[in-house]
């Protein structure tokens, strides 16, 4: 490899960097580097700007993250989806906080909970100096297309050439920023890129084996008061999107009566009127499919209370409580589906 190429990817980049809220000059606040990178796994920048920025001003600090309620966070996560990366986030928090302040090396950080490898190395590299190159997916598409490798993407081997690659790239221009401008869509080694002087650059990396997908069907309630505020139920642990907040919902086993399961679960919440139908929403997580049927009604608050700890009357457009964007594509769903109960002269406390 020209050792001109690292240099070369550095000027390029100094000349077409995004404007992002987390980048700034080095070394940067090691918290918010720590937020960025985990926000923007598996998530488009754009959407990870606006919430990145929402969640500084919410948390602005490490210990103000630490201190917070995982209820909390899942909150500011919503919209990102990936929730799972919001419990890392809090765990990751709690460890430098417990610890009394931050590791400086990516040996040190991975070994803290809530830190994997990329993560660690990521922090060490752009607020401490470190020079463990942060490898991801995006480099690791690079470098396959550079040495038109033909290497499944998530390899361990593709992995360990992404990060050599990164090393050359960083003893010719020894600033992190040179890791940081191979995550851009655009290459400035497009000119010596044997994919692309083949017209193969589609082709690398070779993608990863796919994952057989899950159908599931869902069973939903939407018992909704007259104020337009409808009823929640927390997800159990254990469970998909457990964590978040949804109306009463139950898988439906093959064969079973979607009406009937409803009904059961309306009983469980205290209604025992009338269901109507509503149009059935489809809803993608990670390898999954789900088709969730939902039954809607408008109920009487005093008739259908919270049942405790768990339970929640909650606006549907601007929950308290963590919520997936499945709420918000129920609540379009349901929007016109609502019997009115046989009580609906009575007045609402």
């Amino acid at each position: 490899m020209s050792v001109a190429r690292g240099r070369r990817v550095l000027s390029w980049f100094e000349g077409n960097r995004r404007a992002l809220p987390w980048r700034g000059p080095f070394p940067r606040d090691p918290y918010r580097v720590l937020v960025s990178e985990v926000m923007a796994q598996q998530t488009r920048l754009d959407r990870v700007a606006a919430a990145y920025s929402r969640f500084i001003e919410r948390f602005p600090t490490v210990e103000a993250l630490a201190a917070a309620g995982v209820e909390q966070v899942l909150h500011a996560f919503a919209g990102l989806g990936y929730y799972r990366r919001a419990r890392h986030l809090h765990g990751a928090a709690r460890a430098v906080v417990a610890r009394g302040g931050w590791p400086r090396t990516a040996r040190e950080l991975e070994a803290l909970p809530g830190f994997g490898p990329y993560t660690a190395a990521a922090v060490a590299a752009f607020a401490f100096a470190g020079d463990t190159p942060p490898v991801d997916g995006n480099v690791a598409r690079v470098t396959a297309r550079v040495f038109a490798m033909p290497i499944a993407l998530g390899s361990a081997a593709l992995l360990r050439e992404g990060a050599r690659l990164a090393r050359e790239l960083y003893a010719d221009a020894p600033t992190p920023e040179v890791w940081e401008a191979l995550r851009c869509a655009a290459c400035p080694l497009a000119a010596t890129c044997a994919a692309r002087l083949r017209g193969q650059q589609a082709e690398f990396p070779r993608p990863r084996p796919r994952r057989a997908r899950e159908d599931h069907r869902w069973v939903a309630v939407w018992l909704r008061r007259r104020d337009g505020r409808v009823l929640l139920r927390e997800v159990a642990a254990g469970g998909l999107l457990a964590g978040m907040w949804l109306p009463p919902f139950a898988e439906l086993e093959a064969g079973a009566d979607a009406a009937a399961l409803a009904r059961s679960l309306a009983a469980e919440a205290g209604f025992r009127g009338a269901l109507e139908t509503a149009a059935p929403v489809r809803h993608a997580i990670t390898h999954r499919d789900i088709r969730v049927c939902p039954f809607a009604a408008t109920v009487d608050a005093r008739r259908v209370a919270e049942r405790g700890d768990g339970w929640s009357w909650e606006d549907p457009g601007a929950p308290r409580v963590p919520a997936p964007t499945l709420l918000a594509k129920l609540a379009e769903a349901c929007s016109g589906a609502h019997r009115e109960p046989p009580f609906a002269a009575e007045t609402e406390e």
